[in-house]
């Protein structure tokens, strides 16, 4: 049975104060919720999917020719994430000057459609959760809509496509999956919020709360949010950042691989991240990144070179 709170949206601009008030319920107290009710039709999610399954089923060499470019924050990555086990490859888009790095329609027929919509159709989500938040926190209604313009040249905002395919490293000795393998090991996330999509019958991501892991289910009209590092500061620590992980969970259709959708929320680079009463300091979400990051990749090589137990409040250099 899951366990995290249902934020519905219904009739949204009649009931923003009522939907602020149960999403600061569940930020505070859960750090993860499902949203239903939204305006993205189960059409469209299943045709992302459907649309990243044709980009990963494309030869590595075809794949190749859309290299994850860091400083644009879009592209294809493969296997580029230690602390995964198994096969992980993610193509990334973003939405500004990063044309050249999504697949050609010869190679997707349609796909610069269907990206640009879906992505329209989360960011058009977002704003409204933004909203919600801001009324909750005690800003203006706009602030944090303002703080995540996708029209600026500095929108750090971001769609992935995530595939962890099943190999030999996942499989028991009789062949069978192996349920102790973990595609991504247990990590927060440093952006605002994420929204994740999860296929049926491809189940896999866990949350850490209240001492215990705990499955999460969805359903094709349901999507789940994930409070980042970002807000956290934002709200004085009064939100939380869960723990989570993906676990393997065998062969499906889709030749043993898990997938997902993630629709990253962050602050643009130069918004400046300042919390009321205890993160007073002001930085910009830029310089947030970059600190978080150097000192997670620290923390994540230490952890890989002791014996010790890994600290589930401590997060990693990941998304999903």
């Amino acid at each position: 049975m899951n366990r995290f709170p249902r934020i519905d949206l219904f009739d949204f601009s009649n009931h923003k104060e009522e939907i602020a008030e149960n999403m600061m319920k569940a930020a505070s107290e859960h750090g993860f919720f499902y949203v239903v009710n939204h305006d993205i039709p189960v059409k469209y999610i299943r045709h992302m999917f459907d649309t990243s399954h044709s980009f990963f089923d494309l030869p590595e060499s075809t794949k190749e020719k859309y290299l994850m470019d860091y400083p644009r924050n879009a592209g294809w990555e493969n296997q580029s994430q230690g602390y995964s086990s198994g096969s992980r490859e993610s193509l990334q888009f973003s939405f500004h000057n990063t044309s050249d790095l999504r697949p050609s329609e010869k190679d997707i027929p349609g796909l610069d459609y269907t990206v640009e919509t879906f992505m329209m159709q989360c960011d058009s989500l977002s704003q409204q959760l933004l909203v919600c938040f801001a009324i909750g926190l005690g800003f203006p209604q706009d602030f944090f809509k303002r703080c995540h313009d996708i029209s600026q040249p500095d929108c750090l905002n971001s769609l992935r496509c995530i595939r962890y395919a099943q190999d030999i490293n996942q499989t028991s000795h009789k062949g069978l999956p192996n349920i102790e393998a973990y595609r991504t090991e247990a990590h927060t996330n440093i952006n605002t919020f994420s929204l994740l999509f999860q296929q049926p019958g491809q189940d896999g991501l866990e949350i850490y709360y209240d001492n215990e892991w705990t499955s999460v289910t969805l359903n094709d009209n349901e999507i789940i949010c994930n409070i980042g590092d970002m807000i956290v500061r934002w709200s004085d620590d009064r939100f939380q950042s869960r723990s989570h992980r993906i676990r393997n969970q065998g062969s499906n259709k889709y030749h043993g691989s898990q997938s997902f959708i993630e629709y990253v929320n962050e602050a643009n680079r130069s918004v400046i991240i300042q919390g009321r009463t205890k993160y007073t300091k002001p930085i910009t979400a830029g310089e947030f990144l970059m600190t978080t990051i150097e000192k997670n990749y620290i923390a994540l090589k230490a952890a890989h070179t002791s014996s010790s137990k890994p600290n589930l409040n401590s997060p990693a250099v990941v998304i999903v």
